[in-house]
């Protein structure tokens, strides 16, 4: 990723918190609370994984650390597996609820390359 998809991608999420914080205070049932709960630290996960990729990033460029691009790849290739995984769990849980069948495992994945370079 470039740094402006760095920012625009942190900005995106952060904001997105914000929004997931602000309706939890409407929830009126644990159930509900818990869920918020559960969503927001995902994209607090998320939020510190794009901001770990952004300092390898500064890294790499400033020449700073020899292993800087291993680590950058690495953190690349564990974001994208998130995200596709998450993807691909909301993706089978809304086929299921509109089909009312039972849930399944996804049959195929985007590859964590294919994820890497829409990353860049």
């Amino acid at each position: 990723m470039t740094t402006v998809q760095d920012l625009m991608l942190y900005t995106r999420l952060a904001g997105f918190r914000l929004v997931v914080l602000a309706n939890r205070l409407c929830c009126d049932s644990d159930f509900s609370r818990q869920l918020h709960d559960r969503l927001i630290d995902g994209l607090e996960a998320a939020i510190a994984r794009v901001q770990t990729i952004a300092v390898l990033e500064r890294m790499l460029l400033a020449g700073d650390d020899e292993f800087a691009a291993y680590r950058l790849e690495g953190e690349i290739a564990i974001f994208a597996w998130t995200i596709s995984k998450s993807i691909a769990t909301r993706m089978n849980s809304a086929s299921m609820a509109a089909t009312g069948q039972m849930p399944c495992l996804p049959m195929a994945m985007a590859s964590t390359s294919t994820i890497r370079s829409s990353l860049r």
